[in-house]
């Protein structure tokens, strides 16, 4: 699925629009609040959904490959990090919801983990 069709079926904020996601290839979701997990198990093109806002989530989201961060149940990162993830290319959004309601409407979608 691509990152523009996802986003708009759920309904998430972009943080970074100056970011052209029409192309990108969402391969997977991995939700986790822990980056050392994400480092170690997420895939090159996941979209990964966290509560984090932080600086690192840009480093690990450059490193790991990600298509994408969702930041969970209305948070949002200051301006330093939407800068960081601009300049180094990575697309931010942001839901109201839970990870949790995240996770199950991105496997209705067919975005699946790996196992």
């Amino acid at each position: 699925m691509k990152l523009d069709e996802l986003a708009d079926a759920l309904k998430l904020t972009r943080l970074t629009p100056s970011l052209d996601v029409g192309e990108v290839d969402v391969t997977e979701g991995y939700v986790s609040d822990l980056l050392s997990d994400v480092l170690a198990n997420s895939q090159e093109g996941a979209v990964l959904v966290t509560v984090q806002v932080h600086m690192n989530v840009i480093a690990v989201a450059v490193h790991a490959g990600l298509a994408a961060v969702i930041f969970a149940a209305g948070r949002s990162p200051d301006k330093l990090v939407l800068d960081k993830a601009v300049e180094e290319g990575v697309s931010l959004f942001v839901s109201d919801n839970s990870a949790f309601e995240i996770a199950g409407r991105l496997y209705n979608l067919g975005i699946k983990g790996h196992a």
